[in-house]
């Protein structure tokens, strides 16, 4: 089946819209909490940081392992999570995942050991590796394409903004009791959905027959562990010193050898033919201009507001918070408008609306620029570009997979985004990494982040011509 770009329901759902029954609600608030937990994960440890580094005596080079501890387990095994589930079944692969990320997540909140804490960080991203993309697409092949669909999609995304803007706040507040109040919180709640995941998702088996292709596994994920490790340690090393550039010689190697064997094998880890689809392509393009714009600009924004303007964590937390309450706000009403309007333009106006504020941003910063008239409305149009564009780029890479490749694809498309965002934060940190005292030192991060969500836009452009070139050929 080919994959479009989501026209209006008009044209593609044909579900009546009927009330969900409890069972199935209860399904989602399961899958809503999974994502809810990485969201938090990932927010409210970045705030905990320099609490432990000072009660662990890590490091400042250590530390930094605690997030990319994170970002290479995650980032490394997204791809094989999302496709084991499809080979393996969906129930078992998510309960499991669940299971071993709120095992690290109490680990990781008793250890007194730096390289013990970075270990259960990797583990943690591992398991969410598989957590993420085997909750979308339990909801994918749950609900049918069209308005069912895109509402629980949007739900999930709710919670997973929700995770991350209340992390901000929940991190700053918790590592004052303590910073390992931030592992431990969130163990009763993996545990209670654990339990309601069991009782309530139906049992599956495998969607694809066939042999587990060993040797894609090994050289993908391989691949991919070797790639993330050079980008998240070329900052500090050098970008072409000479072990960077044998990493990413390994590397290339490793993905070489990937499509070698996935060409020859019978079962093959992914079907290549999938990326042949150019919807597919063009969400995991403007996946990565969302996350690779947002992510490397939350920070640059973090380090001036700490270090220019002397604010404190909770302070910069809540400058950030506008970020998640316009999502929390506006993600309810996205699956409706997706409905309607189809995913590309969603998918413009996202792009549109970081393209806007980091403009802005360069634009009216000058050399101090102050929060209410330069930050704040930055912060509300990327809050809006998150609320538009992370739903329409996840149904849009998701509508008119093959039941058996869900997984897969809501993998490809959070790998995407993890790559992306590992490569643009590198560059960023790169560029920022000087000793000036005013914002000029930041700009030409701005620049870069800017430029990436240009490029996003002109991407987006393609999928509206797309869109109504298929709606043509319909009529």
């Amino acid at each position: 089946m080919a994959i479009t770009e989501s026209l209006p329901a008009t044209r593609t759902s044909t579900a009546p819209n009927v009330r969900w029954p409890a069972r199935l609600w209860g399904v989602v608030a399961v899958l809503s909490i999974a994502l809810l937990l990485d969201g938090f994960d990932v927010s409210a440890v970045g705030v905990a940081l320099p609490s432990i580094g000072t009660d662990l005596h890590m490091s400042t080079t250590s530390l930094q392992w605690v997030v990319n501890g994170y970002v290479l387990g995650f980032g490394g095994f997204l791809l094989l999570g999302g496709r084991t589930a499809d080979l393996l079944g969906r129930r078992k692969i998510f309960l499991i995942a669940l299971s071993v990320f709120m095992l690290a997540s109490l680990a990781g909140g008793l250890v007194g050991d730096g390289g013990l804490l970075i270990a259960t960080r990797f583990i943690k991203g591992v398991a969410a590796a598989f957590t993420a993309p085997t909750a979308l697409s339990i909801a994918t092949t749950t609900f049918k394409e069209g308005r069912d669909r895109n509402r629980a999609l949007a739900i999930l995304t709710l919670f997973g903004a929700g995770g991350f803007a209340g992390g901000l706040i929940m991190g700053g507040l918790l590592t004052s009791l303590g910073w390992r109040w931030n592992f431990l919180v969130p163990v009763p709640v993996a545990l209670t959905a654990l339990v309601i995941g069991y009782l309530l998702i139906a049992k599956d088996g495998p969607s694809v027959r066939g042999g587990y292709d060993l040797g894609g596994a090994v050289t993908l994920v391989a691949g991919t562990l070797l790639i993330v490790y050079a980008v998240v340690t070329a900052p500090a090393r050098g970008w072409v010193a000479p072990l960077t550039v044998v990493l990413y010689v390994l590397s290339a190697a490793l993905f070489a050898a990937f499509v070698a064997v996935e060409s020859r094998v019978r079962s093959p880890l992914i079907r290549l033919g999938i990326l042949r689809s150019g919807a597919l392509v063009r969400a995991n393009l403007n996946i990565v201009a969302l996350f690779a714009s947002w992510i490397p600009f939350q920070f640059i924004m973090t380090l001036y507001l700490q270090n220019d303007l002397h604010w404190g964590p909770l302070r910069v937390a809540l400058a950030l918070l506008p970020v998640g309450l316009i999502e929390v706000l506006v993600i309810p009403v996205t699956g409706r408008l997706i409905t309607r309007f189809g995913t590309a333009p969603l998918i413009v106006a996202s792009m549109l609306s970081l393209s806007l504020g980091l403009v802005w941003t360069i634009i009216a910063a000058g050399t101090h620029p102050h929060y209410a008239p330069v930050v704040l409305p930055t912060m509300i149009l990327f809050g809006f570009g998150w609320a538009f564009g992370f739903p329409a780029i996840v149904t849009q890479a998701t509508n008119g997979v093959r039941p058996d490749e869900q997984g897969l694809a809501s993998g490809m498309v959070q790998s995407s985004s993890q790559v992306g965002t590992a490569i643009s934060l590198a560059v960023v940190t790169a560029l920022v990494a000087g000793t000036g005292v005013d914002f000029a030192q930041y700009r030409p991060g701005v620049y870069l982040v800017a430029g990436i969500a240009l490029a996003g836009l002109l991407v987006s452009f393609v999928s509206v011509a797309k869109s109504r070139s298929h709606r043509h050929s319909v009529d």
